[in-house]
């Protein structure tokens, strides 16, 4: 008798994860058994579609308008474009920061460059470089620069639209391109907020 009652226990405690789940209406069970899964996947980067554009229009201390930067995702990275006027002649670091807000005269709010890997400045540094590190830029004497170039190293336009956005600024002076944080390229003297 001992030993039919125990089996009996036995069977009731090995079914009741069964039993549980007949008397759960299966809508229940599937929105469960879903829900694990969304939880189990890993989080995904926004997914990347070649065409995606934004585009910068940057200014001076002063609220004078420089110019539009452009960027365009490629499947070899991002292709910035820009055409610049009223720069002070001679060479200047431009790089991507890490926030989209541009208050003049000094563009501090921008933050430091857009850096997700946390990586040191510089595209000659061994730990480097920054995803916001660009090639320098150049004006002419009458104040005009026009570029082109990739932005590679897992850059993309959709990274740059986080909930803080992105600016583009240009420096006083040209990046050196292994000096962290900015490359001694001087105060900011031109910013614009990345936007679609």
């Amino acid at each position: 008798m001992k030993s039919q009652a125990l089996l009996t226990v036995v069977s009731l405690a090995l079914a009741a994860p069964a039993l549980a789940q007949k008397a759960t209406p299966a809508a229940v069970r599937e929105k469960t058994v879903d829900s694990a899964k969304k939880d189990d996947k890993p989080a995904t980067a926004p997914e990347t579609k070649p065409g995606d554009t934004a585009k910068a229009t940057l200014k001076d201390a002063k609220g004078q308008s420089l110019g539009d930067v452009t960027l365009e995702q490629t499947p070899h990275g991002v292709l910035i474009k820009g055409t610049l006027s009223n720069l002070p002649a001679g060479t200047h670091a431009i790089h991507i920061h890490e926030t989209g807000k541009c208050d003049a005269p000094e563009f501090k709010t921008a933050g430091g460059h857009f850096n997700p890997n946390k990586k040191t400045h510089g595209m000659m540094s061994p730990g480097g470089k920054h995803e916001g590190d660009l090639p320098n830029i150049t004006s002419t004497q009458d104040g005009k620069a026009q570029f082109e170039f990739f932005a590679t190293e897992g850059l993309t336009v959709q990274s740059l639209m986080d909930a803080d956005g992105s600016a583009i600024v240009v420096h006083a002076q040209g990046d050196d391109y292994k000096t962290d944080p900015a490359g001694n390229a001087g105060g900011r003297v031109a910013c614009g907020v990345v936007s679609k």
